[in-house]
Order: C-alpha cells, then structure tokens, then sequence
C-alpha cells in the first residue's frame, strides 16, 4: 500500500470515528512513527511492515477518540514540548494566548520594579504556563500548585530543572508566605458546568482528569476561588488571568468587578471569549 493510500484510508476512518481534525491527525501520527514531517510524507516517507502496523493500532486509537497527544506522548505549546499522557489535562492551542498575557505581566513587572517578577500558576496540570514563563521569563520566579496526583507526576517530568518551585495541594492555601507579593497569578481552572457533559468532545471528558474539568451548576466555582486566592496573593498593582468557556465572557468577569481594577476580558484566536484579566488595586 502507498504512503498516499495510507493515510487517506487512514482519514476516512479517523473521520468518520468524528474526530474533529482527521487529515492532520493522520499525517501527525505517520510523521511520529516515520520521523518523516508532515510536509514530505506523501513524497519521501517509506513505511515497512513494522511502521505500518504500529500506524494502524495509533489509528484504531485515535478512532476510539483517544487524544492525539496521549497516543504521541508529547505536546507542543508555545515554544516548548510537553511530556503528557494518560492522567493529565492536554495543554490546548487556546490557552497560549493566556500563557502570552502572564509572559507580557512579567516582563513589565520586572521593567518597572528592578527585580525578577514573581508569578504563580494555579492548577498547574502539566505545567505548560509555567514552563513557558521560565523559558521566555528566565530571570523570574515561578511558583506552581497542582491538586491532583497524576498531574502532579506529569508537571515533575515537564518542570524538572528549571528552578520553578511546583508543589501538591489545594490552590485554596497555596503559597501563604507569598501572600501581598505576588505579580502575576495565572490560571487554567476547571470551568465545565456540571450539566453540560454531552457537550464535552470525548477527548476530554474520557481523558482529561475530572478534576480539571467540571465546576460546579455555573462552572465557576473554581473561578471563585481563584478570585479569592489571587486577591491574597497578589501585591498591589499585581495582574490575575484565568482561562474560562467560551460561553463565560460576561460571567467569568463578574467574578472580579466587586473590587478588582482593569477587569476585561480577552478572546482567542477564533473571536471566542476566552480568559479573563484583572488587577489588584
């Protein structure tokens, strides 16, 4: 069979399975087993009997619509790779811009203080922001909190290293002895509402740790913390950001207009609402 007939019957099935990206999908997991890029494989990949077989068993995966990532063992996200798999919430594309925001915090932070910038990511998962804030923020000190205890495990393996200080436990008492000192404090929080299951693509509600998903009837419990938290934490003109659901561009917000400054909100690459931004007076 050819490399082109290949991937097209391999299309077909990932589509019609529902997988949401079926051609890239393909191509993605024959570059993994090949090492060929995605862009020569119809024109330099040659797949022998072993290649092929591991290919087919990748698909049959994906089909059962486990994630791309979990089946590679790695994520790309902003200018790093992660290491993830089964227990960890996936780092999406959506999330760099969050991760954008906090990086442009700390810059400005360090600029206008003379000092590394202290930043702190709440539900850490497998540590994408924090690590694109010391890849991009050398000279700043990360600190990181993640509850649950796989996730935890993944973050070790991504932040091994690179100085941020990652622990186990509850976001709620995080980091006491930063409290009023804090520049920025980012978030990717469970915001799924407790109803809204079927909506969930199989993905992330077969995959993704439950605890990184479901927040309570309106999906903003956890934002409610975090409000709290960062409101702790952060010293005076310090910036909180928190990812939230596209359907949560008025009420994620009004989590923080009781006594926050500069509350806005920010959409994503495809015009969707998508985290929230506020400072501390």
């Amino acid at each position: 069979m050819s490399t082109r007939r290949l991937l097209e019957e391999s299309t077909a099935r990932l589509e019609e399975a529902g997988v949401a990206s079926p051609r890239h999908d393909a191509e993605a997991l024959l570059s993994h087993v090949t090492g060929t890029p995605r862009a020569l494989l119809t024109l330099t990949a040659r797949v022998d009997d072993v290649q092929r077989r591991t290919y087919l068993e990748m698909i049959d995966a994906r089909a059962r619509r486990v994630p791309l990532q979990h089946i590679t063992g790695w994520a790309a996200f902003r200018y790093v790779d992660l290491e993830v798999g089964p227990g960890v919430f996936v780092p999406r594309p959506e999330t760099e811009l969050l991760a954008g925001w906090a990086i442009d915090e700390a810059r400005a932070a360090q600029a206008a203080r003379g000092r590394p910038a202290v930043v702190v990511e709440l539900c850490a998962g497998s540590g994408a922001i924090s690590l694109s804030i010391v890849n991009e923020v050398p000279d700043s000190r990360v600190h990181a909190v993640e509850l649950d205890e796989s996730a935890y495990g993944w973050a070790l393996r991504n932040l091994d290293g690179t100085g941020v200080d990652l622990r186990r436990g509850d976001m709620a008492d995080a980091f006491p002895e930063l409290d009023g000192r804090v520049d920025v404090v980012v978030v990717n929080p469970p915001y799924i509402p407790l109803d809204a299951w079927e909506s969930v693509a199989p993905e992330a509600r077969d995959h993704d740790p439950q605890l990184a998903l479901w927040s309570g009837d309106d999906g903003l419990d956890a934002m409610r913390v975090v409000e709290s938290v960062a409101w702790r934490l952060l010293r005076p003109g310090g910036a909180v950001g928190a990812e939230h659901a596209d359907a949560q561009g008025e009420s994620a917000p009004a989590v923080f207009t009781a006594r926050w400054a500069e509350v806005r909100d920010h959409r994503d690459l495809a015009d969707r609402p998508r985290f929230v931004t506020a400072r501390r007076p």
